[in-house]
């Protein structure tokens, strides 16, 4: 069983939404309707709801970790948790909703196959909605759900559901969303979340669990322009193993393509061509590798590779690029983002000091406005800027491949990441 778990495909999908929308309560309607949670948890959980008055078991609490999270009712950190169906397993990033934690928000989603986006069926789109909504588009989310939760308190009225598709419909218009798809819940109920509900016979569509467990995201992923950023150089130089004596492999994480034992590569940034002479796992070798699997690889030719260089194709290479244009979501508190300041820029497995040249626009998410009279970039803004990189970097558009395309910027003071970065344009 747990061999058969191991090699079914992974989902990672982000909750979203404005704040009180239930997204803590949905993830924790689908732990415990999947018996994904241990019973020591489910009756903490069932202590702190009735320490607290509740006349239910609070299912938000399985999420809500933190005290002051637990205190407030609020989410304000990214919270994981890990389950699984017979189907696919599945990693969950649940995202805070206030304005102040936009942030959390842009980091649970950065790595997301899918993300739910949860409206309050009373209160219809909000400005926060719209708000994570414009970012899942930015960061190249490739299935969107907007799940209308809390139907129980409008009569499951098929009427204000169409209301808020419509309303919703004409705003994601203005955006990048390749796959949208509605679905009208309830969390606290468990409607339409892992079975169909009765209570919205007029809903033809199917649960929200079911959605997740088959939506398609192999085709998602860029399996044409190959990709392998080297993490690390494996040298066991065991003495007394005659087999791994002479061992030298490169590993990492396939970043797109599909790589196969013979094929011909190219080394960046030297230009040396070689084939793949063994794709090595920690379970073996094996016969090709795709995104996102981590391997090791070994080359007929011996060349001088190490940390931050870029695995190719001789005919299908990346923009090798100092100057960089860039969509920036600025996450430090107290530092702002101005022109002429000095940061470090970390792009996949490469690190390098970077300087912002020009500060082009802030964009204003709600209205999708561009200010270009801005002159700085503060916590939770963002904004096209233009990057100078003390030294090459091997990158691709973000729409193109989500992992070259990507960066996180740091400040050398503190080493802390202050913004998130997706490039728009390399020279």
């Amino acid at each position: 069983m747990s061999r058969a778990t191991s090699k079914m495909d992974i989902l990672r999908f982000a909750t979203a939404g404005s704040v009180d929308d239930g997204k803590s309560t949905l993830i924790g309607r689908l732990l415990f309707d999947s018996k994904a949670i241990f019973e020591d948890q489910l009756e903490a959980v069932e202590r702190t709801s009735r320490d607290r008055g509740t006349e239910y078991t609070d299912l938000s609490l399985l999420t809500d970790g933190l005290r002051a999270e637990r205190e407030q009712g609020i989410t304000i950190d990214v919270a994981y948790r890990y389950f699984a169906t017979p189907r696919r397993k599945f990693i969950i990033a649940d995202t805070p909703g206030h304005i102040q934690y936009t942030r959390n928000m842009v980091t649970g989603a950065s790595t997301a196959d899918l993300a739910i986006i949860l409206i309050d069926a009373r209160k219809g789109v909000l400005e926060q909605s719209r708000r994570h909504a414009f970012l899942t588009s930015l960061l190249r989310v490739p299935h969107l759900v907007l799940a209308v939760n809390k139907m129980d308190l409008v009569d499951y009225s098929q009427e204000r559901f169409e209301e808020i598709r419509e309303e919703f419909s004409a705003f994601a218009s203005k955006l990048n969303v390749g796959d949208l798809t509605f679905i009208p819940i309830s969390a606290l109920n468990g409607d339409n979340v892992v079975s169909r509900s009765e209570n919205m016979p007029w809903y033809l569509g199917t649960s929200l669990l079911h959605h997740l467990e088959n939506v398609h995201i192999a085709s998602d992923r860029n399996l044409t322009d190959v990709r392998f950023p080297v993490q690390y150089v494996i040298r066991p130089q065991r003495a007394n193993d005659h087999v791994f004596h002479d061992y030298r492999g490169y590993a990492g994480q396939v970043a797109g393509g599909v790589l196969k034992p013979g094929d011909e590569v190219v080394h960046l940034p030297s230009g040396l061509t070689t084939r793949i002479a063994s794709i090595d796992t920690f379970d073996g070798p094996v016969e090709e590798a795709f995104a996102p699997m981590s391997v090791t690889l070994r080359f007929e030719d011996d060349i001088d590779i190490s940390r931050g260089d870029m695995i190719a194709r001789p005919n299908n290479q990346p923009h090798v690029a100092q100057e960089l244009e860039a969509m920036v979501c600025w996450m430090a508190d107290g530092l702002k983002l101005t022109p002429r300041t000095k940061l470090t820029i970390k792009h996949t497995t490469r690190t390098a000091r970077a300087l912002v040249r020009d500060l082009h626009y802030r964009l204003d998410v709600n209205t999708l406005h561009r200010d270009e009279e801005a002159t700085s970039l503060s916590l939770n803004e963002i904004g096209r800027v233009s990057l100078r990189v003390t030294q090459p970097m091997f990158v691709d558009d973000y729409a193109r491949n989500r992992l070259t395309g990507g960066f996180i910027l740091v400040d050398e003071a503190t080493n802390g990441t202050v913004g998130a970065g997706m490039i728009m344009e390399a020279s």
